[in-house]
């Protein structure tokens, strides 16, 4: 795959932070650019999985940008074709339904919207304790939109979160591939 301009943008699954910043890494070794996005939360609040500072610290440098925090400056996305592709990782539940409903208030939605207008890929990295509950109908839903992809997921723990789906995170690098070039990776629930 040619080396692509990514957009990056990091939701409040505080507990995956971890795994979505090493595809980050993954991806940067790989040759490509990214362009770090931020929610208002993902970049606000300190939790037992870190300090939000540290990961801001930490993915600037990573990036070597400054991460877009927001509305006004993700909305330019588009309009300037700055990415080639906008990947959310991890993607909670609540940016799923706002994406699902048109509703824009915050750096990623805004982003998602801005690239979505000029017919660019959105990749979706999933990561909710609801998504075989209320998430549900928002996922079949995207899964039907044009433009919109899936990292494939998976139940993280069946048996105490019966209705949770976490993305694969390794899928991230195969599935922009797909997603790229307007494909859905198979199978999405793994």
């Amino acid at each position: 795959m040619k080396a692509l301009k990514i957009g990056f943008a990091l939701c409040g699954s505080f507990c995956t932070f971890s795994k979505s910043i090493d595809q980050l890494q993954r991806l940067l070794d790989l040759g490509h650019s990214i362009l770090p996005i931020m929610s208002f939360n993902a970049y606000n609040i300190d939790t037992r999985f870190g300090k939000a500072s540290d990961f801001v610290e930490q993915i600037e440098k990573m990036c070597g940008k400054k991460i877009i925090n927001s509305i006004n400056d993700a909305e330019p996305i588009g309009p300037k074709k700055l990415v080639d592709i906008l990947l959310i990782s991890p993607c909670t539940g609540n940016t799923l339904a706002k994406i699902c409903n048109a509703i824009t208030d915050t750096p990623v939605t805004m982003a998602t919207k801005s690239h979505l207008r000029i017919g660019r890929p959105v990749l979706i990295s999933l990561a909710t304790n609801d998504a075989l509950g209320a998430t549900a109908q928002n996922i079949g839903k995207l899964l039907n939109t044009k433009n919109i992809y899936f990292v494939p997921m998976k139940q993280d723990d069946p048996k105490n979160k019966p209705n949770s789906l976490v993305a694969n995170f390794e899928l991230i690098p195969d599935s922009l591939e797909y997603a790229i070039n307007k494909q859905q990776i198979q199978p999405i629930f793994c």
